[in-house]
């Protein structure tokens, strides 16, 4: 059973299931949803609970011994399988199988995942859960959607903000959904409940961003040259190895030099974007990307990264090398 987080709330006012699945990449929704479900397995007299982690040497049979092993006062327990990577692998699969087809309503097994890539998907253990549990997909908060969130987040506390308002504590957690659940619950601590000024925003939330790399490109594709200047910025001054972000330009450049090639040869855009397992929020990017860009730009572009690499390793001579960093920085912004 699908079951969406927005529905999860009234979900728990019924007796639990046996079996609960939560992917996410999304670390602080996936958390209050774990605690939602802890919270009302407590209340319906699951008093016992037992953690179990996948690590390098964990033994798959603790699972089935975790739900056969019983309380000494009966107590029906509650057990949570951890699967930090996300990769059970082939053992793990297959006793996950096996495990989803035996769940006992003595138990409530709750499993916790990262977000699933899409080969994994479509793996057999994969399926099973789908069938037996329920099964709750948090996607990912895209930062187009972040200042409504936020927004939604700061009425639960019976407080607002004017769009302006929104906007800057979206761009100063950058994404970043545990920085911007500690702004907005500092806000309910200065100010009262009402409508919040842009100033009293602007005072309050701190610059908690940490920039992603991988965030970087986004904004790349997207055309957001202002996110994209603030966030190369954000970079340098948390001291990333340029040629990490160098290295994350450049592929994202080669990246679209293929894709460019296909759809110039007549090949369709969505044929080439799961042949090269491209999805979520890049996905929706490519297509605005790629009809700004000729193959002739990527192919120029690429070669200028070539050029910046040379500069970052000290092979061009001083008067022609100019500062990495600002070349790194026209270059993602003729692609922008």
């Amino acid at each position: 059973m699908q079951l969406r987080i927005d529905a999860l709330d009234a979900h728990l006012t019924a007796p639990l299931a046996p079996l609960y699945v939560i992917t996410s990449d999304e670390h602080l929704l996936a958390q209050e949803a774990l605690d939602k479900i802890r919270k009302s397995a407590r209340a319906q007299g699951f008093s016992e609970r037992e953690v179990l982690t996948v690590e390098r040497n964990f033994k798959w049979g603790q699972l089935l011994a975790a739900t056969q092993s019983q309380s000494l006062f009966g107590d029906k327990k509650l057990i949570e399988l951890r699967i930090p990577t996300g990769k059970p692998g082939k053992e793990g699969g297959a006793a996950l199988q096996a495990y989803a087809k035996t769940a006992s309503s003595d138990s409530v097994t709750l499993i916790s995942l990262p977000k699933l890539d899409w080969a994994t998907q479509k793996a057999a253990w994969v399926g099973a859960l789908q069938n037996a549990a329920v099964f709750i997909d948090i996607a990912q908060v895209e930062r187009a959607h972040l200042p409504n969130w936020i927004g939604v987040r700061l009425a639960a506390q019976q407080q607002s903000a004017d769009r302006p308002g929104l906007d800057f504590i979206a761009e100063r957690v950058e994404g970043n959904l545990l920085a911007a659940h500690q702004e907005i619950l500092k806000l309910s601590l200065l100010h009262p409940p009402g409508k919040l000024s842009f100033e009293q925003v602007q005072s309050a939330v701190l610059n908690v961003a940490r920039y992603d790399i991988f965030k970087l490109n986004e904004a790349m594709l997207a055309g957001d040259r202002p996110r994209l200047v603030r966030m190369l910025e954000g970079l340098k001054g948390e001291g990333e190895a340029l040629p990490l972000v160098l290295w994350a330009v450049a592929e994202e450049i080669r990246t679209l030099l293929k894709l460019k090639a296909g759809v110039d040869a007549g090949r369709p855009l969505g044929a080439l974007l799961k042949e090269y397992r491209i999805w979520g929020p890049r996905e929706k990017l490519m297509a605005p990307a790629l009809r700004r860009l000729s193959l002739a730009r990527l192919e120029t572009a690429l070669q200028e990264a070539a050029q910046i690499d040379k500069i970052i390793k000290g092979l061009r001579s001083r008067e022609h090398a100019g500062d990495a960093w600002d070349a790194l920085l026209q270059l993602s912004m003729t692609i922008a």
